[in-house]
């Protein structure tokens, strides 16, 4: 655990993020009191806006604010607060532009949730490819033996050792899926313009090479929309395509055709614009496609892994340096 700088007025923290493990005991050995109100343990859920986050702050006393949803503009940024903490890779829930005119370091989390969401996307993959969900459905039903056939006649299928994955983004999250599916047999390419460990500087190449899609790319201007109805048509013919990342980055609509024509032969998808599927969706009815609700990040050891990180930071910004995970840089002396 670091040990902080002494320091002669330690602040009073109040986090409404789930926080846990070192970095808890960290930030309890910065501070005169943590009050720990996570927005995940309520129900029902609790979000607070910024006018009921700047009433819950000033209420509590604190001048150090650790958030993962609740929304950090305006009211908030009027109080005297030293440094806020964003439990988030992206931390757009904090208005960054307000918070460095007002002087306010603000910490983020980069990569909290890199193992948590490349362990999912394997096991979409398996779930795809194996059949799973319809197996389990299958069995709850008590249809085993139904169309007379047997389960090995319905369940057939390639196994994933020695096929071919292309990720589209190699950052935290691609790189922690590529040894991961290396590891169970396949080979892995990858496509990402801003990454020099990128095997391939076409994303079409990748597409005509993969038997296997899967989607790590941050949402930009760029990437917005980037696998629609010819992307899909430049892929294996019954290819898998997983989006664990964000649902901008495909046309569901021409996802939805390529699945029906059979040019793609399962998805796995766990996020949704909106966050949200409607029950009668095309993608609901079909037996080869995996949907999860956004539950990639949803693990204890992604709370632990941002605790540290912004502990860690703020250990470092204390002690007057300048953290790695620092999203406004400028405003230390």
């Amino acid at each position: 655990m670091n040990e902080p700088a002494p320091q002669t007025a330690k602040p009073r923290a109040l986090v409404t993020a789930a926080f846990r493990g070192e970095g808890l005991e960290t930030l309890q050995s910065l501070c005169s009191e943590v009050i720990v109100d996570p927005w995940v343990d309520q129900r029902p859920l609790r979000l607070y806006n910024s006018k009921q986050l700047a009433e819950r702050i000033e209420a509590e006393g604190a001048t150090l604010l650790i958030v993962e949803a609740d929304s950090v503009k305006g009211a908030v940024l009027e109080l005297p607060l030293i440094a806020i903490g964003s439990c988030r890779g992206d931390p757009k829930n904090v208005d960054i532009t307000a918070a460095t005119a007002k002087g306010i370091p603000v910490l983020r989390a980069p990569g909290r949730n890199a193992d948590a969401v490349a362990e999912i996307t394997v096991g979409m993959l398996l779930a795809v490819t194996r059949g799973i969900v319809a197996a389990d459905r299958d069995v709850r039903a008590g249809h085993i033996y139904r169309d007379d056939t047997i389960p090995y006649q319905r369940f057939s299928a390639w196994e994933i050792a020695g096929r071919t994955a292309g990720l589209v983004g190699l950052g935290a999250v691609g790189t922690a899926l590529r040894w991961r599916l290396e590891g169970l047999g396949m080979r892995v390419i990858s496509y990402d313009p801003y990454s020099l460990e990128a095997t391939h500087d076409s994303l079409d190449a990748l597409l005509e090479e993969s038997d296997v899609i899967s989607m790590h790319a941050a949402v930009t201007s760029e990437t917005e929309g980037m696998i629609s109805a010819k992307q899909f048509a430049a892929m294996r013919e019954g290819a898998i395509f997983l989006n664990t990342a964000r649902a901008h980055l495909h046309d569901i609509d021409a996802l939805v055709i390529a699945l029906q024509s059979g040019q793609i032969g399962g998805a796995g998808l766990d996020h949704f614009i909106g966050e949200s599927l409607p029950a009668d969706h095309p993608l609901c009815s079909m037996d080869n496609v995996v949907l999860t609700p956004h539950i990639g990040g949803a693990t204890y050891n992604t709370e632990t892994r941002h605790s540290k990180l912004i502990a860690d930071g703020l250990v470092s910004l204390f002690n007057g340096g300048c953290p790695d995970n620092l999203v406004n840089p400028e405003v230390l002396p």
